[in-house]
């Protein structure tokens, strides 16, 4: 049997790790983190520690150094495989040596080694990297220190690659973490999932503030931060002085331009709903898909979840357009051999294997499922919409990302990470790649409204023909380093890189010029910007556009036909000179003034990560355990299909009860979701009015009285049921409001009803 945490001593004793600090600076839309890691060695014997812990996908590491004593050992970045074989000499002839580097499959994963700390030594290692914060609907900023990675599932075929991680039972290290926020936007509010000290604002115009989270939390799952501005969809142009030291013409020497670009869509545009499509909803029903979606007394489990959500999404679906639903394991299959077309016979043939889908199928294999959907082909007019729901726990992103990238023209992509730890990489990376959304579903979030925020941006008109012209002086160029944008959705910001070459003997400034087209309408945006900027801002721009551009180079290597080995060349090249991770390069340091080497065989320890033990997922052949064989968790083996329990939320009663065309039926069943009897609601019908508008009407009310904080979820079903009203014209249309407003004591008018 495989032990969780790697090789351990005799005594089986706690791991080193002692706290966490972390110091969170966030500069308009990007932010820099440094976290330092506190080890001490209680063994008796020497000790090497491997960590390996979870950073955003999209994160740039550009700093590393440990701390031992009065001693300071700053890391190089160089090429991996020869940073590796310095650690190992070094720690092989009891030098103390740290080595940082980044998973070869999964952007999102980085392993620690501390090597040789001594009997009783202490040991202090900081970890520095940058990040562009995430934009979310409710157009916060998010920022999320992950506490858990969960062990990712690997087919037999392929167990080497990503380090071996589990999550820990007892957790014996504590997190501290102090933020500061500077904006040239004014700062309305931060919010955490995990308690806060109130907010200190140091200036009166509310653009630079501090916040510390409370003293003693216990890092036992993900600190999510939201951050607030006023005026978030003012586009803004950020010049960053390049370093002194590096050469004229270099990525890091000369300046560097930031672009934010976050459209604003107008009401009437928001309205605007297409009616076409193809919909392909591709479901997580690996094991890990029946743990609970948070730790509450009321959690629902995630394919539970799942299943009430498919619900949603088939009750909102258009008339006329094509749909198919498809869950995956170790194996994957799909509830028809291809999409058809949306009407009340598929539907309800859909909701019927919905109601049955168990979280059944093995591992986390989501690569066969795309390339088979992306075989079929594309339905004229119906642009198509890929949903995918996943705990993101597979052991293969890149190889998924660069499928996904390859059909961007052909479709869109929306992704849903659910519960704490699941992969950033996976998630965000098929939506960005997908020309899609992502979002995450962790703690008490409900899954339906963030699913159904999505469906709106599939629905919805998007920004596209994007255009950036430069207008510079003569002797200036402007080198675009970001990759171009095709399109924008609502509620996406796009944060554009470029360098800027030359010099100009007169004039300071420049300016950039974005164009794009939104519902056909054109809009320009000019921003100025200037050409000798003074600010240190610590290269945190630069670092993030040679991260772009070592992104977009990793991507051609892997391609078909590449010249690997140059791209490569250049892919540690410019890691080296910017000083930021990459796929091929490590951070290596070494202890070389340390006197007295370190003698006798070294103890290796695995830190685990976060007690989040059950969002295990892997196959049936595989086995992790905990701290002892009792503590076995099997979360993938087969399982017996259970039905579906009868809904609780009675919004998704009602829900269930509709037609694919929109309408509701009188009976019994739509009568108990009012709190009423069949006989109660059909006397109060008025005579003239036939009975599933009678139905429908009701409904409708009974949504909008008391269901209005719920209205993301049931936003399409009702626009469906008063387009359906109003198609049949019907008679004492106000009367039947009226009425239906008496029966359920309520009171809305026919304006909010839209009919």
């Amino acid at each position: 049997m495989v032990n969780c945490c790697g090789l351990v001593s005799e005594k089986n004793e706690p791991v080193p790790l002692k706290s966490i600090s972390v110091e969170l600076q966030v500069r308009d839309h990007v932010a820099s983190v440094s976290s330092c890691l506190q080890y001490v060695n209680e063994e008796e014997r020497p000790l090497e520690a491997v960590f390996v812990f979870p950073l955003p996908a999209d994160a740039a590491v550009c700093h590393f150094s440990a701390r031992i004593g009065e001693q300071e050992i700053v890391a190089e970045v160089q090429d991996k495989q020869s940073a590796r074989d310095q650690y190992d000499d070094a720690v092989s002839s009891g030098q103390q040596a740290f080595l940082l580097e980044e998973s070869e499959e999964s952007s999102d994963v980085f392993k620690l080694s501390v090597g040789c700390l001594s009997p009783g030594q202490k040991a202090s290692i900081t970890i520095v990297y940058i990040i562009e914060l995430s934009v979310q609907a409710d157009d916060a900023l998010r920022f999320c220190l992950p506490a858990v990675l969960n062990p990712r599932y690997t087919p037999a075929v392929s167990a080497a690659g990503v380090p071996e991680v589990s999550s820990a039972s007892v957790i014996p290290y504590t997190l501290s973490l102090s933020v500061e926020v500077r904006s040239s936007d004014r700062i309305s509010k931060l919010e955490s999932s995990c308690p806060l000290d109130p907010l200190e604002f140091l200036d009166a115009q509310h653009t630079h503030a501090t916040v510390n989270l409370t003293a003693g939390h216990r890092f036992d799952k993900d600190v999510e931060l939201f951050l607030y501005y006023e005026n978030s969809h003012q586009p803004s142009a950020v010049v960053e002085a390049g370093a002194s030291a590096a050469p004229s013409g270099s990525l890091m020497g000369d300046p560097a331009l930031m672009i934010s670009l976050y459209p604003e869509f107008p009401a009437d545009v928001m309205s605007s709903l297409a009616s076409r499509g193809e919909f392909i909803f591709v479901v997580d029903r690996s094991g890990s898909m029946d743990c609970q979606m948070h730790h509450g007394n009321d959690a629902q489990m995630r394919i539970e979840s799942a299943r009430d959500t498919l619900l949603l999404l088939l009750k909102s679906l258009p008339m006329g357009c094509y749909f198919n639903i498809y869950g995956f394991g170790s194996h994957f299959e799909s509830f028809f051999p291809q999409s058809v077309v949306y009407s009340e016979d598929t539907m309800e043939e859909a909701l019927k294997r919905v109601k049955s889908m168990s979280a059944d199928m093995g591992g986390t294999e989501i690569l066969q499922p795309l390339k088979h959907i992306y075989s079929q082909p594309c339905y004229p007019d119906h642009p198509r919409q890929l949903f995918i729901f996943t705990d993101g726990e597979v052991w293969n992103t890149k190889e998924v990302l660069d499928l996904v990238k390859s059909h961007v023209y052909s479709h869109r992509c929306f992704s849903f990470g659910i519960g704490e730890g699941a992969s950033t990489a996976l998630i965000t990376g098929m939506a960005r790649e997908g020309s899609g959304h992502a979002q995450f579903i962790t703690g008490t979030d409900r899954m339906q409204p963030k699913v159904m925020q999505s469906l709106r941006f599939a629905l919805q008109p998007a920004v596209d023909n994007i255009s950036v012209d430069w207008t510079v002086p003569e002797g200036v160029t402007v080198d675009m380093l970001s990759p171009s944008i095709n399109t924008l959705f609502q509620g996406q910001r796009a944060l554009i890189y470029a360098q800027i070459k030359g010099q100009s003997s007169g004039k300071k400034e420049g300016a950039v010029t974005v164009k794009y087209k939104l519902k056909d309408q054109p809009v320009t945006n000019q921003l100025q910007f200037t050409l000798q900027p003074t600010e240190d801002t610590g290269l945190t721009i630069h670092r993030l556009a040679a991260r772009s551009v070592i992104r977009s180079l990793e991507l051609e290597e892997r391609a078909e036909g590449a010249d690997a080995e140059n791209v490569r060349k250049r892919i540690v090249e410019l890691s080296v000179q910017a000083g930021v991770s990459s796929a091929h390069t490590a951070f290596i340091g070494i202890n070389k003034d340390h006197n007295q080497t370190v003698k006798g065989p070294l103890l290796q320890r695995r830190v685990p990560v976060a007690p989040m033990a059950l969002q295990m997922d892997f196959d049936s052949t595989m086995h992790y355990s905990m701290a002892s064989s009792n503590s076995m968790i099997e979360c993938d083996d087969e399982s017996d299909q259970t039905e579906a329990e009868p809904l609780k939320d009675p919004v998704l009663q009602l829900v269930s009860l509709q037609k694919a065309t929109g309408c509701w039926e009188l009976n019994a069943s739509l009568a108990a979701v009012f709190g009423k009897t069949e006989d109660e609601v059909n006397n109060q019908k008025t005579a003239q009015v036939d009975g599933s508008v009678w139905a429908t009407v009701l409904a409708l009310i009974w949504l909008y009285a008391f269901k209005s904080d719920q209205q993301v979820e049931w936003q399409f079903v009702a626009m469906k049921a008063a387009s359906w009203v109003r198609s049949q014209k019907p008679d004492s249309l106000s009367q039947c409001v009226c009425d239906g407003n008496a029966l359920l004591g309520c009171q809305v008018t026919e304006d909010m009803l839209g009919i």
